[in-house]
């Protein structure tokens, strides 16, 4: 009777996740459809927001009392800084915004310089943001570590 019940509460579940999803998806398209300053705006709110959140990571990590730089070890091995750092960038490209920056040629000036760099600057900050809070978090949670270990 209660599989009975778990399928229900993961229906419901599943329900507000695509309202959600819709909703956020009709926004964004409105924003979009107002044009290009607006899209930057929320854009910028957007990356705030992140980092902000990534900021709060590292501070709840570092002022926690439980970091311990050698749980890292095993990252630090012979392929462990080189598969995180891939996968930053695998992240950035996937997810933060490289095809964005590289259709923006129309709207900057001498984009032959501005879009190179904004690239450079935006996966550098996305790897560098990301490895740290990965690290402090992995440095307080060890990996593999079950809940209440």
């Amino acid at each position: 009777m209660s599989g009975h019940h778990d399928g229900q509460e993961l229906v419901r579940r599943l329900a507000r996740q695509r309202l959600v999803a819709a909703t956020a998806v009709i926004a964004v398209a409105t924003v979009n459809y107002r044009g290009a300053t607006r899209t930057a705006r929320l854009t910028r709110l957007v990356v705030t927001l992140v980092l902000v959140v990534l900021a709060v990571v590292v501070v709840a990590c570092l002022g926690g009392g439980q970091a311990d730089l050698g749980r890292l070890t095993p990252l630090l091995g012979e392929h462990g800084r080189h598969g995180i750092l891939q996968s930053a960038g695998l992240l950035f490209f996937a997810f933060a915004g490289y095809a964005r920056i590289a259709t923006m040629g129309e709207e900057v000036r001498d984009p032959g310089r501005t879009i190179p760099r904004a690239i450079q600057w935006a996966l550098a900050g996305a790897v560098l943001a990301g490895a740290v809070a990965v690290y402090l978090a992995i440095a307080v949670r060890p990996c593999g570590g079950g809940v209440g270990v």
